[in-house]
């Protein structure tokens, strides 16, 4: 794989994020983020950050699969990233929200090209 000069940037602006229910007794949601790369483009690769309260790889085989599924993953998704959010899994459902939305607005602004997600 090419080399993905955005990367350790994505890298630390994920480090920057904690999350307050990370094992709590109400813990069943997740953060994700998936690799994405247009093949048309070889220069083009982004990510996608999304929240699930099933396991992140099954929720990235249903994108894959079409279910339920976000258009960017299921054409473009290489596979998950998990070494970017593993310190933060699993959480309650409100805080996976927030932070689905914050992952993705800081990697935005860590210089990720493309972002997707993060509703």
């Amino acid at each position: 794989m090419t080399s993905i000069g955005w990367m350790p940037a994505a890298r630390r602006a994920c480090e920057n994020f904690r999350a307050a229910t990370a094992g709590s007794r109400n813990a069943k949601h997740s953060v994700y983020i998936v690799l994405l790369h247009d093949s048309r483009f070889p220069e083009r690769w982004g990510l996608y950050v999304g929240q699930t309260s099933r396991d992140p790889d099954w929720r990235f085989d249903q994108h894959k699969l079409g279910y339920k599924a976000s258009g960017a993953v299921r054409r473009f998704g290489v596979h998950l990233l998990p070494e970017l959010v593993e310190h933060l899994n699993p959480m309650q459902q409100w805080e996976s929200l927030d932070l689905e939305a914050a992952l993705a607005d800081a990697l935005r602004e860590a210089g990720v090209p493309w972002v997707e997600g993060g509703h």
